[in-house]
């Protein structure tokens, strides 16, 4: 049997699409019959709401990373079949003043995970880092075994992209995960305009291997769903956005035999 593969979903840059990546792909993958578990990183929690699911300081991933619990006793049920979560609370806001104050901060992560990596149970773990380069962004990194990164279809998102990439190459060459790689870019919030497309063919150009040939959409339906508890497929499910994030599921899936 495989190993689990752990991926961070990261973007330093806010309001990009990267928790609504999380969310759907996470559910696109388990729809095609992947065991999928997601860990809500982020102190907004908002990975956790938009499947519904609402956890207090004593059952949410802050526990496990500063050692109270295990990371298995905090996973949940997503009430969709082979999806799971591991939700966030917004006491994670202050995590980052405890580990950096404990001097474990690099390594909470993938202490944290590695029970999960030893009982292989799951096929994807993905990580919803917070929008930063803080402690959690950093952990997230060096535990992870690739990361994805959601791109707006704008020109200043292209500076985020180029941190996170930096600091990945700072990460590996530390030492503290020298086997991380980037899996890939998926374009999201696209509209059919010149700026749009220029910023695609701007990536296409320097990382031509990384573009996921599948864009994700401008959507209303989209920004709707994580009010109802509900991925985009449930809440829209012949809709383009929900067509697009079930074809980047396939396309991961390709990626990844």
């Amino acid at each position: 049997m495989a190993g689990v593969k752990v991926i961070a979903i990261a973007n330093q840059k806010g309001g990009v699409g990267k928790t609504t990546t999380a969310v759907n792909l996470s559910a696109a993958l388990a729809q095609r019959g992947k065991r999928v578990l997601l860990i809500d990183m982020d102190s907004q929690a908002n990975a956790s709401s938009a499947l519904g699911i609402e956890a207090t300081g004593e059952d949410s991933l802050y526990q496990a990373l500063i050692g109270n619990k295990l990371m298995e006793e905090l996973i949940r049920p997503a009430h969709r079949r082979n999806l799971s979560i591991v939700p966030a609370h917004m006491d994670l806001a202050g995590v980052e003043i405890e580990l950096t104050r404990n001097g474990n901060h690099l390594s909470c992560m993938s202490r944290a995970i590695e029970g999960l990596r030893s009982a292989r149970f799951y096929d994807y773990i993905f990580l919803d880092t917070p929008p930063s380069l803080g402690v959690l962004m950093t952990s997230s990194l060096c535990a992870c075994d690739e990361v994805l990164t959601p791109l707006q279809c704008e020109f200043l998102s292209l500076d985020g992209l180029s941190k996170i990439l930096t600091i990945m190459e700072q990460v590996k060459e530390s030492g503290a995960n020298p086997k991380l790689r980037h899996e890939g870019v998926i374009m999201t919030m696209y509209n059919n305009t010149n700026l749009a497309n220029q910023v695609i063919a701007q990536v296409r150009e320097n990382l031509p291997d990384k573009l996921y040939k599948t864009i994700i959409p401008r959507s209303v339906r989209v920004a709707e769903a994580p009010s109802f508890g509900k991925t985009i497929m449930e809440h829209d499910p012949y809709g383009t956005a929900s067509v697009a994030y079930q074809n980047a599921a396939k396309e991961f899936i390709a990626r990844h035999r």
